[in-house]
């Protein structure tokens, strides 16, 4: 059986379009860690079992080696009181002058805390460093169902749309 999704590809082109998520920043951290495909795979498992990230499952361990030690490749973690809480992967093309937020997702039990309107506002500012002239990503109607307007809510617009189906498996 197929199931069709919605595929939503948005952007932003200047960081003064960013509309920011105060939160209590003693609370929560971001911050970039030091390679690790492990702890890149066990977020990707953990935050995409509920929304069909199946791609990377069957990866061996020396093809998530090698993916996080692209050196355009950064993963950020996300932590409350030391706990860890979700995460990011932004992926500079220097060539183009953009970043993808190529991963984005909190686990489970911190979902509506508001960690991730913060965690994407981090996410943004943190790819517009780079000197870039936009920051994007894609979502989809399996990812969970406030995604996409936590991606409109800090000045993200769609770009492109395109409907798909994937196979019920």
């Amino acid at each position: 059986m197929m199931i069709p999704v919605q595929r939503n590809f948005l952007e932003l082109k200047d960081l003064k379009n960013l509309k920011t998520y105060p939160i209590n920043k003693n609370r929560y951290l971001v911050k970039k860690i030091k390679p690790d495909f492990q702890l890149n795979k066990f977020f990707y498992k953990q935050v995409g079992k509920k929304h069909r990230w199946i791609d990377r499952l069957s990866w061996s361990d020396e093809k998530w080696v090698n993916y996080i030690s692209n050196q355009n490749l950064e993963t950020y973690v996300i932590s409350e009181n030391n706990e860890l809480a979700g995460f990011f992967e932004l992926l500079y093309n220097p060539e183009l002058k953009e970043t993808e937020i190529s991963y984005f997702g909190l686990l489970e039990e911190y979902i509506g805390k508001g960690i991730g309107g913060y965690s994407l506002s981090i996410a943004i500012k943190k790819s517009f460093e780079k000197n870039i002239k936009r920051v994007w990503l894609h979502t989809c109607t399996l990812d969970h169902p406030n995604a996409l307007k936590n991606y409109i809510a800090r000045g993200m617009t769609v770009f492109k749309r395109e409907n798909i189906n994937i196979l019920d498996s």
